[in-house]
């Protein structure tokens, strides 16, 4: 099966290795790559899209986002993912250009010129997507399915209650849960628990230019225990093309946007509140299995 799909992300350590196995799988139709504001600056996550592109000699375009959040300033994540937003691996300047439109032009252009509707893989702040259904709602007929990498049903890892990429900008994520797709959440409760282990990170290193690259990146990531690095936006690419290997339930998120819970993402677990439900949670992850996939991946396709 083809998964059509565009990339909405803030390269950054995680969707980079995201968008190596979208740019490579041969399952994998990736048409779009927007960047917004987020693990760091625009024009960085631009730059570091645009080198992962070059580096696999793929010709998908790049157009930049947002360089803000809808309502209020941006908070990035540099301290994490370094000054560049991939600490780690030296790529240079890029040789080619982002478009001349801009992301949420550029998303809706291919949306509504596909004969076929697309997936979404979200791996940032929500912001594109946030403008993108309130200016032009029309879209979500060619919307498939969207895929995030954000939030959490228990502890957060920016406050004790929220994931990054939506306390980055709840009021987009709101928009988000809010607009009826189908949508699917990765967040801290799979990430977490399933890691890129320190033997997968040694074995990526021994197979070829790709898996030095990639494991040169890991290697930078702070976000690492005994049980190995938590690289989250990299599990979007794992759901979209093996959904058995996640633990999932239905629920009803809503998205905190003020106060000391800000960015947090309250399910109704209890089904209390609401008679529906907005989302696929993911749970949990086979992480043996994850692991597995990365290293073919990298053997077989980079």
């Amino acid at each position: 099966m083809m998964h059509k799909i565009m990339m909405d992300c803030d390269p950054g350590i995680d969707d980079t290795c995201a968008l190596a196995c979208a740019l490579t799988d041969p399952d994998i139709d990736l048409q779009l790559i927007t960047t917004v504001a987020g693990n760091v600056d625009v024009e960085k996550t631009s730059h570091n899209a645009l080198n992962i592109v070059e580096f696999f000699g793929r010709h998908v375009p790049v157009a930049k986002g947002a360089k803000k959040p809808l309502m209020q300033p941006l908070e990035d994540a540099s301290r994490v993912h370094g000054e560049k937003g991939i600490k780690g691996y030296d790529f240079g300047a890029p040789q080619t250009k982002v478009l001349a439109i801009d992301a949420v032009t550029a998303l809706k252009e291919q949306l509504l010129h596909s004969e076929a509707k697309l997936t979404i893989i979200a791996t940032g702040a929500f912001t594109n997507l946030g403008v993108l259904l309130t200016l032009y709602p029309e879209v979500k007929e060619k919307i498939q399915e969207i895929i995030i990498m954000g939030g959490s049903l228990g502890r957060g890892n920016m406050t004790s209650t929220a994931e990054f990429n939506v306390f980055t900008d709840p009021h987009a994520a709101k928009i988000l849960f809010e607009s009826g797709l189908k949508l699917t959440m990765i967040g801290l409760d799979s990430t977490l628990t399933g890691r890129i282990t320190q033997k997968t990170q040694s074995l990526l290193q021994q197979t070829n230019a790709a898996g030095k690259m990639l494991s040169a990146l890991i290697n930078n990531d702070f976000d690492r225990n005994e049980q190995g690095t938590a690289i989250h936006d990299l599990q979007t690419i794992f759901y979209l093309l093996h959904p058995e290997a996640f633990k999932t339930e239905a629920f009803w998120v809503d998205v905190v946007c003020e106060g000391p819970a800000k960015g947090a993402t309250v399910a109704d677990i209890r089904h209390a509140y609401h008679n529906k439900t907005n989302a696929t949670v993911c749970l949990g992850v086979d992480q043996e299995a994850f692991n597995d996939w990365l290293l073919n991946e990298v053997k077989n396709n980079m």
